[in-house]
């Protein structure tokens, strides 16, 4: 329970930061409009998808929080038996590692008005996101020929439900990379392709973050973690 708890309280902070940030905990309709004497309005002066895919990631976290505590618990029943991790899973890690900063990358090009580093980084983030996915089933290949099946084992299905996920949202994003990439490629307009950037680039920051914290589960780092807390704090 003290892992889910810290999650909790981080993806909950996280959340937090965001919305401040948005200008989301302002209140305008106590400041005094200095136009014309016109009031505020109070509306948000954040583009409306930025602000949608905050509550998308706001949603998608609560679920894989509950797919954390769902682990967690079930992870201290008799019947358990871990299922050692695949080595795959640190290069598919390093992956979608390259693939957020290369978006990141991409982010800092559209805003200083480089169409051709934008595409690179777009480019970039989408190869390595697909390494990511095939290394993914890749890795379900090398449990399932060493006989770790779905349903032999409570630790192999939350691994393969886990994992399926956490893949189910990569390829979502894949898909809306792939439309801003085709924007790129055609010279939208600056401030639309710009706006698309930044939103595939927080969508791939939020599942880097995620998939670092259940590989934490699964390779028990989070338990151990969890442990060195309770001895600090008795």
């Amino acid at each position: 329970m003290v892992v889910v708890t810290l999650f909790m309280l981080a993806l909950g902070g996280l959340c937090l930061l965001w919305l401040a940030r948005q200008g989301l905990m302002e209140k305008p309709w106590l400041e005094e409009s200095t136009v014309a004497n016109v009031p505020a309005t109070g509306a948000s002066l954040r583009p409306t998808p930025l602000i949608g895919l905050g509550v998308f990631l706001a949603v998608a976290g609560a679920l894989f929080a509950l797919l954390v505590s769902a682990y967690s618990m079930r992870m201290a029943m008799p019947d358990w038996r871990a299922l050692p991790v695949p080595l795959l899973l640190w290069i598919n890690t390093a992956a979608l590692a390259a693939a957020s900063i290369a978006l990141q990358c991409a982010q800092a090009a559209s805003w200083r008005g480089d169409l051709a580093d934008t595409r690179t980084g777009l480019l970039a983030g989408g190869a390595a996101s697909l390494v990511f996915v095939v290394g993914q089933l890749l890795a379900w290949q090398q449990l399932h020929m060493l006989g770790y099946f779905l349903a032999s084992n409570p630790a192999n299905s939350f691994f393969y439900l886990v994992t399926a996920v956490h893949g189910v949202h990569v390829l979502g994003g894949l898909v809306a990379l792939g439309r801003t990439g085709a924007r790129a490629w055609r010279g939208d307009e600056p401030d639309r392709l710009r706006l698309s950037v930044q939103l595939c680039t927080l969508y791939w920051h939020f599942l880097l973050l995620v998939w670092l914290i259940l590989l934490a589960l699964l390779t028990g780092w989070a338990d151990r973690f969890a442990e060195i807390c309770s001895q600090l704090l008795t």
